[in-house]
Parts: structure tokens; C-alpha cells; sequence
């Protein structure tokens, strides 16, 4: 039975129970597998030697996450070229690639963990209630090592841009 953490995020203030560990910097980031937009298989070793922003969202189709993917989109420009932006939610990986699309993200690559909710069990973001993924972002270094660590206490807010960021840089320039 996976560890259960109640009241762990809220949701317009309504608490809500996140399944799995609580993730902390200093620790190995956990493998996972989820689905790409092309229905194949990905997980953490297909982004070895790079630093990772792994962003998990509740659905791409909602305002904030729609917003949050566009601003990391933006944001990557501006980034390393050995840094990757993931945005991780339980949406269809058709959905991820129609979105993706009329968005014009291009730059953050979409994976679906809906067939198994492999990463929200595995990093704690997993919401008993929804079956959704709560809002966070992971920052894990070349070495697959966890830098940094936000979990959206509201899911209705927006992460620490500057926060992710910078934690990012700094991992790439070691």
C-alpha cells in the first residue's frame, strides 16, 4: 500500500490526500515511465546528462497549468541547452500533442502518466480524490540527484518560477 499523505495540497481550499513519498532535495530522483505524445514509453534514464525540470500539472486544459507550460516554454529559451523541461499530467497523451500544438509549445516536452500513475506515485503527487496529479516542480541535476523541490500547497496557484529557475541554472553550471 503506497504512503498516504492527507491534506498534503489543497484545492480552493479543500484538503486533499497525495499518495506516495514526499520528495526532498539531496535525495536520487525516483525512476518512472510514463507515455509520450507518440504513445512510447519514456522515463528518466531518456534524459540522462541532462538537468530536468519536471513540472506535474493537473490537466493542460485548465487556465494555470495551460499558463505554467507556456511561461516554461518560453522560459527554455532562455536556459542551457543540457537543461530539459518536462511537464508531466494524467491528460491523454492525444490530448498533450493537440494541446502542445495549438499552443505552440514546443519547447517542454508533455508525458501522460495516465495508463499507470507511475510518476505520481513514485514523486507524491498523486491525488487520492482526483486521480490527478497535484501541481510541483522537481529539479533534478545531470547526475539524476533532486536539487529542488516545490509542491504547490494550493493547486490552484502557480509554482515559484524564479525558484525552479534558478536551481536549474546553478545544477547546469556544476
Amino acid at each position: 500500500m503506497a504512503q498516504e499523505r492527507p491534506g498534503a495540497v489543497t484545492m480552493r481550499g479543500n484538503p486533499l490526500t497525495l499518495i506516495g513519498p514526499e520528495i526532498k532535495p539531496g535525495q536520487k530522483a525516483p525512476q518512472f515511465t510514463a507515455l509520450d505524445n507518440n504513445l512510447g514509453t519514456v522515463g528518466l534514464d531518456n534524459f540522462k546528462g541532462k538537468v530536468k525540470i519536471i513540472c506535474s500539472v493537473p490537466s493542460l486544459d485548465t487556465p494555470v497549468c495551460d499558463n505554467e507550460t507556456r511561461r516554461f516554454n518560453v522560459e527554455a529559451a532562455n536556459l542551457p541547452g543540457d537543461v530539459q523541461i518536462l511537464t508531466i499530467s494524467m491528460d491523454l497523451p492525444f490530448a498533450q500533442k493537440r494541446w502542445c500544438g495549438a499552443a505552440g509549445v514546443d519547447k517542454v516536452i508533455t508525458l501522460s502518466d495516465h495508463r499507470n500513475a507511475d510518476f505520481g506515485e513514485k514523486y507524491g503527487v498523486l491525488i487520492k480524490e482526483l486521480r490527478l496529479l497535484a501541481r510541483a516542480v522537481f529539479v533534478v541535476d545531470k547526475n539524476d540527484n533532486v536539487v529542488h523541490v516545490e509542491y504547490v500547497k494550493e493547486i490552484t496557484n502557480y509554482p515559484d518560477y524564479d525558484a525552479a529557475l534558478s536551481a536549474a541554472r546553478k545544477a547546469a553550471s556544476a
